[in-house]
């Protein structure tokens, strides 16, 4: 059949199973828009900005595991999706981004609207491309899936140059294109010290496993619990981790690092062997690296080759998919027995719990702990950056993957609205919350209009404590309380904000008014925003002091 470069694409877009775009129309997407018009089977979200459109595909491809979609328009409509795909980029999110562009002849002479994207997200993208032949899209539009969704996921951008949208040429459902198109090679299979890595564990006495993302990428949630029951190993995970083992197993330690558990990082200061698999030793977790796992051996398994050895020496290392390793572990590893190493940790974590003090105010632990209670931990929660994300992991327990969906490589601010949003459409059988700092909402509270339009039902928790929390935590910790710039001299009604567009809201200031709160919000099959008044001085902890080991916590 005979169609242009815009039915081309939508009709690829089908053929690879898409059902959701994110998006925000504009000229140079046009064509890609009409053909949309006459589309039944995918269905478009138009979000109040592009870089809202970015966070929902991203939030909708964590809960999903499929690559999220995004359509925008040249120039300004494109930039403002980068921080969006550094986003996913950091935090290997598989993402499909389609760019307008200007008409072929125009690039290169400053038109209107015209950008050089492929440039900008080169180092923020797994792949890009620029089609320059309306032949060769249906091949570009089928590698570039390919590339988001396989081995380490991540965002892959496709810009599209008006003329080639209008460009009518044959097409065949299913069609491959044609033309010089660059071969990428995928890494399949397992590589690396298995063997040596079977020994040590059988061998160790004090073993300690750090989960990170690359678990719940790979679904191997239940191999990583058999593998911790079998050598009888405490765990404990990165924030992108989060789920990847079960926050009520008796094994789980919390997070671990800058504001991991007291115990946790005893563990891994003490430990004779730290078995890393899915996770890239962030400088949030190790921080000073001399002083960090000091007597043991590491074994670090992760897909991608990079990692291995980048941020920390790493004696053992192997390079496959996280299932398939574990597979091989537990059908190699030593049925181990619980020993002093097992009762050390316990006393641990009886000396050294995480705690918070109730001191007449609203506290938004308590706010977090009453939302696990009410949702018997089966929520999905979004967050945005700062107290109320390092909140968020350390008081609800997640007991499996793809339900704590946060930015945790760039720590975006405006993150988790965009972001309950996806995940809301792309599992509409959980309810989704967004746990907020009143820093972070702001700065993208305009897409309350999207919830509102489409009548997503999300739950808004804001933890407003009228000022940048996080970076006011620092200034009083380690700047001498100098609060530059970080208290709010202008308050918003976040209820009032809600009831502009139609949302209803709640206002509470004291824990006994929560569970009310949080019950009206549950019940209720529409959105719902709940401004929780919090302390200027409430404080995530513990944390460790910047340069410090990470046995130097402050609590």
């Amino acid at each position: 059949m005979r169609l242009n470069g815009a039915q081309i694409l939508i009709e690829c877009l089908g053929e690879q199973g898409v059902d959701t775009i994110f998006g925000y129309p504009g000229g140079a997407v046009l064509p890609i828009y009409d053909a949309l018009y006459d589309t039944k089977d995918i269905r478009h979200i138009r979000t109040a900005h592009e870089q809202g459109a970015a966070h929902g595909a991203d939030g909708y491809a964590r809960v999903t595991g499929k690559a999220g979609v995004v359509i925008v328009t040249s120039g300004p409509g494109a930039t403002n999706t980068v921080t969006g795909i550094a986003t996913a980029y950091m935090d290997s999110v598989p993402m499909v981004v389609f760019t307008g562009q200007v008409a072929s002849s125009l690039v290169g002479r400053d038109s209107f609207q015209e950008v050089d994207i492929t440039g900008i997200t080169h180092p923020i993208t797994k792949h890009n491309y620029i089609v320059k032949d309306v032949n060769q899209l249906p091949t570009i539009v089928k590698q570039a899936f390919k590339i988001a969704e396989s081995g380490r996921p991540g965002p892959v951008l496709v810009d599209i140059p008006k003329d080639v949208q209008v460009a009518v040429t044959d097409y065949k459902p299913g069609q491959v294109g044609y033309g010089t198109i660059k071969k990428l090679e995928f890494n399949e299979g397992i590589s690396g010290d298995v063997d040596k890595a079977i020994e040590a564990i059988n061998e160790c006495k004090k073993p300690v496993i750090y989960a990170g993302g690359g678990i719940n990428i790979a679904g191997a949630n239940e191999k990583l619990v058999e593998f911790a029951e079998k050598i009888k190993a405490p765990v404990s995970c990165s924030l992108m981790g989060m789920g990847a083992f079960p926050g009520t197993h008796p094994y789980y330690m919390g997070m671990v690092g800058m504001h991991g558990t007291r115990y946790s990082n005893y563990a891994f200061s003490n430990c004779d062997l730290l078995i890393a698999i899915g996770a890239r030793f962030s400088d949030r977790v190790v921080s000073d690296v001399r002083k960090f796992a000091p007597g043991a051996s590491i074994i670090h398994v992760d897909i991608d080759p990079a990692e291995l050895g980048k941020n920390v020496t790493t004696p053992i290392q192997i390079c496959g998919d996280a299932g398939e390793v574990l597979d091989i572990f537990n059908e190699n590893v030593d049925l181990r027995q619980e020993n002093g190493w097992n009762a050390q940790i316990e006393e641990w974590k009886r000396e050294y719990p995480l705690k918070y003090k109730m001191n007449g105010t609203l506290s938004p632990q308590y706010v977090i702990e009453k939302l696990y209670e009410l949702t018997e931990g089966q929520a999905i929660i979004t967050t945005e950056v700062g107290q109320n994300q390092m909140w968020a992991a350390q008081f609800y327990k997640f007991t499996g993957p793809r339900a704590f969906i946060s930015s945790g490589g760039l720590g975006t601010m405006g993150y988790g609205l965009g972001a309950s949003i996806g995940a809301s459409l792309g599992r509409p059988d959980k309810r989704v919350v967004n746990i907020a700092g009143d820093g972070s909402f702001r700065m993208n509270s305009t897409e309350l209009a999207t919830v509102s339009k489409y009548k997503i039902p999300i739950i808004q928790l804001v933890l407003n404590n009228h000022s940048l929390g996080m970076v006011r935590q620092w200034q009083d910790l380690f700047f001498d309380k100098r609060y530059s710039q970080t208290s709010a001299t202008q308050d918003v009604d976040f209820v009032k904000l809600a009831a502009a567009y139609g949302i209803k809201g709640y206002k509470i200031d004291k824990n006994e008014q929560v569970e009310e709160a949080l019950q009206n919000a549950l019940g209720a099959e529409e959105p719902v925003l709940i401004e929780c008044d919090i302390h200027p001085d409430d404080k995530v902890y513990p944390i460790v002091p910047p340069g410090a080991g990470i046995v130097e916590l402050i609590d």
